[in-house]
């Protein structure tokens, strides 16, 4: 009894040193990286975003942000540790081990005399005749008797003091550290430990599959239900105008869920009002348009009036129940236009292209709503309305661009167009001291809100793009090869900076920034090339790079110091803000093929880059050799490609994104900017932001 009394002490022992055998380590490794992590603010500073409290951390956020799932576990299981090591320490005090004369009050080797007069002593302080406690008397028979007996007994004596026994010298035990409860097993506690073991270790798990399996069954890894992606993988088409892309946009199976209650009907009533203009109605049946407009579904009325809400600024006039609705859909928009981009660039045609003109409209979409991808993710984020990316005056993209600046409205971008500054290009690219003139004498700008543009202008990223496209270990492309693009993707900043978050006031939520590359041909709609680039990770994406290079190295049988030295190359190209794309295509049918590399934010507008490029695939040789023009260098063989010039008019019924108005240009723009030699193609991206501006026709 007394051996599995010990053992049952040791359980907490054994179940302490299993804890703490990962949990110390991985602490220290913890502590180390928070240590050295640096502290370097990466949002916009600007008075605006200031005031808007996104980034203002309060007692209740900083808890929140260290309140991760992988936090509260380490601070739980210390927890656990600390009571452990407590509770360990208590019993310790209580296991005593048997010491005959500490319990008489005796000095080791004490004399007979000495034994007998402390055990009188005691006798008469703990003898059940002198003391009627039942402590006393147990403490009496258990201890005291058992000493003396272990002291006066000559043999006893002799075992205690050799072998710290009475009994001798004892042999080795071995015990399982279990908690007694289980050592001492009958009939009802064990049915009752059966029942636990089944349910924590079967049923429990059990559950836990059931509830992954049903939710992943309805979710995919992106947290997007599967009936959202079929929705959008119907619903987008080749022609798509990106004016349309809203509607098919808020036919989220997440947007159908938001519930709609009879006390949102006079502020949607209201808000209709406010954005009606925003809507594309036909003003000549207006009647009839907002009689079809509100036959919608009341999920697809009180989404598109919510975002709608959020690109023309109306959304602070909303009620609280209509703000928490409101804050929803904007928290879901970032991923669900994430899913409606891989819906647009899936491979369709036989070929393996997805469709441009839908793409670029979900870019746009998000640059506007958050300012943060193409189209419509730039009306999100910055909360700019899809009706200022029509043209106005001399600038073709409109006043979109001047919008996301702090401080700026349509009525000051009007006085700045006087000061014969039309274009977001031309006061981006003016000095800061010449740009606060210009903003103090055409709208009466402080130096602080002069100040809060530089601020913003700053943070704002120029883009760079080179690319090369060649077939791996061959001088030239033939109809079939397979092609590997390379494209380093570069980022400057006024300020510095390479990842940071965009300058969003009017978005609540933290949303990083994104690039997206497509390399396409605009006359056919294909998207050959499609890739998401972000400059947050740098270990990660120097990773990638090192792997890509060594690959594409070794491939080509370069020696060892050349693999090390491109390594290098990549890997600093990376640190000073750089990013390496990579991407394989078939080879089409024989041909010159007018392709257009396209780099658009999904957080800012004005920031795209467009690079035309030349491509001049031949017909596959018999011999299954390279063909002989190859061999040709330089001007020589420029002079033997034959230019396709091919105009493709397209009626659209809708808006026209900034890219369609270029396409019938391609050919020339690939002249100026793309160059073929020796079968490689190469460009590079140093077109202006005007370049990707675009108007609106009804």
């Amino acid at each position: 009894m007394a051996a599995s009394e010990e053992n049952s002490a040791l359980f907490p022992i054994f179940v302490l040193t299993i804890m703490a055998l990962p949990l110390v380590p991985y602490t220290i490794v913890r502590l180390c990286r928070a240590a050295s992590t640096k502290t370097q603010s990466i949002h916009c500073q600007c008075s605006v975003c200031s005031r808007s409290g996104k980034y203002r951390k309060s007692i209740f956020q900083r808890i929140s942000n260290f309140s991760t799932c992988s936090n509260l576990t380490l601070v739980l299981l210390w927890v656990i540790m600390v009571i452990l090591v407590y509770y360990i320490k208590h019993i310790s005090h209580e296991i005593q081990v048997f010491e005959p004369f500490s319990i008489l009050g005796l000095e080791p080797g004490a004399l007979d005399s000495e034994i007998k007069k402390a055990y009188r002593r005691l006798s008469i302080q703990y003898h059940p005749d002198k003391n009627p406690d039942p402590e006393a008397h147990k403490y009496f028979v258990e201890s005291i008797s058992k000493a003396y007996q272990a002291l006066t007994d000559p043999t006893s004596r002799e075992n205690f003091e050799k072998y710290g026994h009475p009994d001798g010298k004892q042999g080795f035990q071995m015990g399982v550290a279990l908690p007694q409860f289980l050592l001492n097993i009958d009939g009802a506690s064990g049915g009752i430990l059966l029942l636990g073991i089944v349910g924590i270790c079967i049923l429990l798990p059990l559950l836990m599959a059931v509830i992954y399996l049903s939710r992943s069954s309805k979710y995919t890894g992106n947290y997007v239900m599967h009936q959202t992606l079929s929705t959008y993988y119907y619903f987008m088409k080749p022609a798509l105008a990106p004016s349309k892309v809203l509607d098919v946009f808020i036919k989220a199976a997440e947007y159908m869920e938001i519930p709609v209650r009879r006390s949102d009907g006079e502020p949607l009533q209201k808000l209709f009002m406010l954005v009606r203009s925003e809507l594309n109605l036909d003003l000549k049946n207006i009647r009839q348009e907002q009689a079809k407009f509100w036959k919608q579904h009341p999920c697809l009325v009180k989404t598109e009036l919510l975002i709608q809400a959020q690109l023309t600024r109306e959304s602070v006039d909303l009620p609280p129940a209509l703000q928490g609705d409101f804050r929803h859909v904007l928290e879901l928009a970032p991923r669900l236009l994430e899913e409606l981009m891989k819906m647009a660039v899936i491979p369709r045609t036989t070929q393996g292209h997805g469709w441009l003109r839908p793409a670029i409209g979900v870019v746009e979409l998000s640059q506007s709503i958050i300012q943060s991808a193409v189209r419509f993710e730039r009306v999100v984020m910055q909360a700019v309305p899809l009706s200022a990316r029509k043209a106005a005056g001399a600038s073709s993209e409109g006043i979109a661009p001047f919008l996301q600046l702090p401080h700026i409205s349509e009525a000051i971008v009007k006085k700045i167009a006087r000061k014969k500054v039309r274009t977001f290009q031309e006061l981006w690219d003016m000095a800061p001291q010449e740009r606060a003139e210009v903003l103090a004498q055409a709208a009466g700008f402080s130096s602080a809100e002069a100040q809060d543009v530089e601020v913003v202008l700053d943070m704002m990223p120029s883009i760079t793009v080179e690319i090369t496209c060649e077939t791996e270990g061959e001088e030239g492309i033939q109809e079939g090869d397979i092609v590997t693009m390379h494209a380093w993707v570069t980022l400057k900043r006024g300020n510095g900076l390479i990842g940071a978050l965009p300058h969003a006031p009017y978005f609540p939520f933290h949303k990083e920034e994104n690039f997206w590359l497509f390399l396409a041909d605009s006359v056919s709609n294909d998207v050959w090339i499609s890739q998401k680039v972000s400059f947050m990770d740098e270990a990660a994406a120097i990773t990638a790079a090192s792997k890509a290079i060594q690959e594409v190295k070794e491939g080509s049988g370069a020696s060892v110091k050349e693999i090390s030295a491109a390594v290098r190359e990549a890997v600093e190209k990376v640190r000073n803000g750089s990013r390496l794309v990579m991407g394989k295509f078939q080879a089409p049918a024989e041909g010159n093929y007018n392709l257009t590399s396209y780099c658009m934010c999904d957080s800012w507008i004005g920031c795209d880059k467009k690079t035309s490029l030349k491509l001049k695939v031949f017909k596959l040789s018999r011999a299954g050799t390279r063909g002989g023009p190859m061999a040709e260098e330089g001007p020589a063989m420029e002079d033997r490609i034959e230019e396709e010039e091919e105009e493709e008019e397209e009626e659209y019924d809708d808006y026209e994104s900034e890219y369609s108005e270029d396409d019938e240009n391609n050919g020339e723009d690939a002249k100026r900017n793309g160059a073929v030699a020796n079968g490689v193609l190469h460009g590079h991206g140093s077109n202006s932001s005007s370049e990707v501006s675009g108007t609106d026709e009804e």
